[in-house]
């Protein structure tokens, strides 16, 4: 029978808590186990995972993209996308907006909220070591973890200071439309490397 240690008990498959975090024994083929410790990723995390964004999306195409990945991402994780409405500003500048758009950022953030801003001028990463990334932020402390693609400007330097990292997709730039999608989609992959399906292919 397929089991997992957890404070010295053997708790048979699917009679452990959902919610419960701890590795199991990999099995090749029937009877036999490789002894190797690995992820079981098909818990649920503790964390909750959101990705916020400002202004409607535009562009058909990018709303069908945004909406199957989005549903792909939850077959892994408890997640949601976030769309603020736009900042009415009669004759804004970009100093402005930035500061007015950052004030609804941090009015819906909680104190434990682990920000992650999507900057150019942040950590970059292979599509595998995102996945490690994302893994180790999900396995730690924690409420909910809060991506943020910022407007048309960036981001305000309030919020900035609110942030506890920083990633790139990568150097170019995107519009903050189409970063949405592009996101997901890599979340979406690094899901699926964590659970070693097909999606992706490493060279």
């Amino acid at each position: 029978r397929f089991g997992a240690w957890k404070g010295g008990f053997m708790r048979e498959k699917h009679k452990f808590p959902l919610h419960f975090s701890f590795p199991i024994y990999q099995r090749t083929k029937p009877g036999f186990f490789t002894g190797k410790c690995v992820p079981f990723l098909n818990q649920f995390f503790n964390m909750k995972v959101e990705l916020w964004a400002i202004g409607k999306t535009n562009e058909k195409y990018l709303e069908v993209g945004i909406e199957i990945f989005e549903k792909r991402i939850r077959n892994y994780l408890p997640f949601t996308f976030v769309v603020f409405p736009d900042v009415k500003i009669k004759y804004p500048d970009p100093i402005q907006l930035k500061s007015e758009e950052g004030k609804s950022f941090l009015a819906k953030l909680a104190a434990d909220d682990y920000l992650v801003l999507l900057d150019e001028r942040g950590l970059e990463f292979t599509s595998v070591g995102l996945a490690n990334w994302t893994e180790r932020r999900l396995s730690g402390p924690g409420r909910k973890m809060v991506f943020l693609i910022g407007g048309a400007f960036g981001f305000s330097p309030e919020v900035f200071n609110r942030a506890d990292e920083k990633i790139a997709l990568s150097k170019l730039t995107f519009s903050h439309q189409m970063v949405r999608l592009f996101f997901l989609e890599q979340l979406y992959r690094a899901m699926s490397i964590l659970k070693n399906e097909p999606y992706h292919n490493e060279g």
